[in-house]
C-alpha cells in the first residue's frame, strides 16, 4: 500500500510539473551536515545535483523565500537546471498567494502535494488545504487523493497571477458544483 501511494503520489507531481519529456542526468551525494549549497540552507541528507553542479534538490532547514512564495522550513526544494523555482513540497500547510495549500505527506514532505512553478517564479498550481474562494471563485480542496477522484483537483494559475482553473464548491457562473471551471487570461 505505501509503495503504491509513493509512486502514484511521485507520478502526480511529474504531471502536474510537466515532467513528460527526458529529465538531465543528476547525481545524489550525501550532504553530512546542513550546509549551504549556491545560496540554498540545505539540510543534512540527500541532495541531488545536476551535471552542471548546479543543485537540484534537497529539504531546506529554515523559512526560505523560493519564487513568489515563502516556504516552511523542512520542504522539499526542486529547481531548474539554471536554478529556478520548479517546485515545492512543503512541510505543512502553508500560505500561498493568501491560500492555505496543502503541504506534508504520508512519509513526509518529499512525498507530500506540490506547488509548482512557472520559469519566472510565479505559482502555476497549488493543491488547497480546504474548500476556499480564490478570487471570487469558490474552489474545491485538492491534493494526491482527490487526484483519483475527478479531474484537476488543484487550483491553477496564468504566469499573470489570474486563475485559470479549479474545482467548483458551489455552482458558480453558469457551472454547477463539482464542475471544473476555466477561465481565459
Amino acid at each position: 500500500m505505501r509503495k503504491t501511494i509513493v509512486f502514484a503520489a511521485l507520478f502526480c507531481a511529474l504531471l502536474v510539473t510537466g515532467w513528460t519529456h527526458a529529465q538531465p542526468q543528476t547525481t545524489r551525494k550525501s550532504l553530512p551536515q546542513p550546509t549551504i549549497v549556491q545560496g540554498i540552507p540545505c539540510d543534512k541528507g540527500y541532495a541531488w545535483f545536476f551535471a552542471s553542479g548546479q543543485l537540484e534538490k534537497c529539504t531546506v532547514t529554515r523559512e526560505i523565500p523560493f519564487g513568489e512564495i515563502t516556504i516552511p522550513a523542512g520542504s522539499w526544494i526542486t529547481l531548474t537546471e539554471n536554478g529556478k523555482p520548479n517546485f515545492v513540497q512543503m512541510s505543512h500547510d502553508a500560505p500561498v498567494l493568501g491560500l492555505q495549500c496543502q503541504g506534508g505527506g504520508l512519509l513526509g514532505a518529499g512525498e507530500g502535494p506540490v506547488v509548482a512553478f512557472y520559469p519566472n517564479g510565479k505559482v502555476k498550481v497549488c493543491f488547497q488545504a480546504g474548500d476556499q474562494a480564490v478570487q471570487g471563485v469558490p474552489c474545491s480542496h485538492g491534493g494526491f487523493f482527490s487526484t483519483l477522484s475527478g479531474p484537476d483537483p488543484g487550483v491553477y494559475f496564468y504566469e499573470s497571477g489570474k486563475l485559470r482553473q479549479c474545482r467548483l464548491t458551489a455552482d458558480f457562473a453558469g457551472k454547477r458544483k463539482g464542475e471544473l471551471f476555466k477561465q481565459t487570461p
